[in-house]
């Protein structure tokens, strides 16, 4: 039979994530790079742009091709979006709908072919609509290589390769910072038997963007035990730099040293500037497979301790007396056979004298 390679298309946008030193700073995948064309002022690292509801402005991007080879782009906007791994700045694809800066941006050309070690400058006019709503509209120009690479073997992996330069957009209008922590919740592990190795506990926590301006929070992680006991207060690490408006990214903190036997809760504080927001989650730490003993042996005596009512006995009598104390039951007695009676001699009358 003819064997058929199944292949699959891997989109990856490095979208301005990667920047190297170049004229501007440009957002770089080693092969291409794309960047703002510099201003007669200075080299711009991304597009910030700040238009009213209804202003148009138009700009230019340059596509430099580092290979030996002609490249072809597509050349496209897209809105941004926090990703849901780790909240990296990403974009959109081609084929997803745009609300903002994608759908507000036309690109002169939609492809290009870049000379090998040659730069292509592009135009593009970005109009913000009357009804725009305020506040930031992040998104990018992205440069996508078309072609997708097979690969190799039984299973093929077709990489497909994209770099994008950052657009910050501001449209003016009121501004709202506004932050909240969603969905706390935290888990232990615990080793099977207390004292032989250190707990563990995972918390699991949201950061939601619930205003309309770009965001860098910061998060710090406060325990309490029984009676307010301070366990643990520190900040937390793996928080994305850009919380972009509206978007959710789920995250985790690990606690190491954690209680084994304790009842308290766990605090996380979000604050960014302008906005500052706290939620709570309780928990409760025991040992387990201890209490799973407990509760077996008690389970056991009280199944013991219904079995001896019923039988009409002292539960537990005989549990706490010694041999010694014990009562032997002894063997019955026989009568003994009655004895022969004595004979008795006959008593001599007196005798008649004569």
């Amino acid at each position: 039979m003819r064997r058929v390679k199944p292949y699959v298309l891997l989109l990856s946008l490095i979208l301005g994530v990667l920047c190297t030193a170049g004229p501007a700073r440009a957002a770089d995948n080693g092969s291409w790079s794309v960047y703002p064309v510099a201003s007669k002022i200075a080299a711009r690292p991304y597009f910030y742009l700040s238009l009213d509801p209804g202003q148009t402005i138009t700009d230019k991007v340059a596509v430099a091709n580092k290979t030996g080879e002609p490249l072809a782009f597509r050349l496209y906007a897209a809105d941004a979006y926090n990703t849901a791994r780790d909240g990296g700045f990403a974009v959109r694809t081609v084929k997803e709908r745009m609300r903002g800066v994608g759908a507000w941006a036309r690109i002169g050309k939609a492809r290009v072919t870049v000379p090998a070690h040659g730069t292509v400058t592009v135009p593009f006019t970005l109009r913000v609509p009357k009804g725009a709503e305020p506040g930031d509209h992040p998104g990018a120009i992205v440069a996508l290589d078309e072609k997708v690479d097979p690969g190799s073997g039984s299973l093929a992996l077709g990489v497909q390769r994209a770099v994008g330069a950052r657009v910050y957009l501001r449209v003016s209008g009121p501004t709202l910072p506004a932050l909240a922590v969603e969905n706390v919740h935290i888990s232990h592990h615990q080793p099977l038997v207390p004292g032989l190795g250190a707990g563990t506990a995972t918390i699991s926590y949201t950061l939601h963007n619930t205003g309309n301006v770009t965001l860098d929070p910061k998060v710090r992680l406060r325990a309490e035990g029984l009676f307010g006991r301070t366990l643990l207060s520190r900040d937390l690490t793996g928080v994305p730099s850009e919380l972009l408006p509206g978007e959710r990214v789920a995250l985790t903190a690990r606690w190491r040293g954690a209680p084994q036997f304790d009842r308290g809760k766990v605090t996380l504080t979000a604050s960014a500037t302008g906005t500052r927001e706290s939620a709570s989650a309780s928990f409760l730490a025991l040992p387990w497979l201890v209490l799973a003993v407990v509760f077996a042996a008690g389970a056991t005596a009280g199944a013991l301790f219904a079995r001896s009512r019923r039988r009409g006995r002292r539960p537990f009598a005989g549990w706490f007396r010694g041999r010694r104390g014990r009562v032997r039951r002894s063997a019955p007695v026989r009568p003994s056979p009655p004895a022969a009676p004595t004979p008795s001699r006959p008593r001599s009358s007196p005798s008649a004298r004569p």
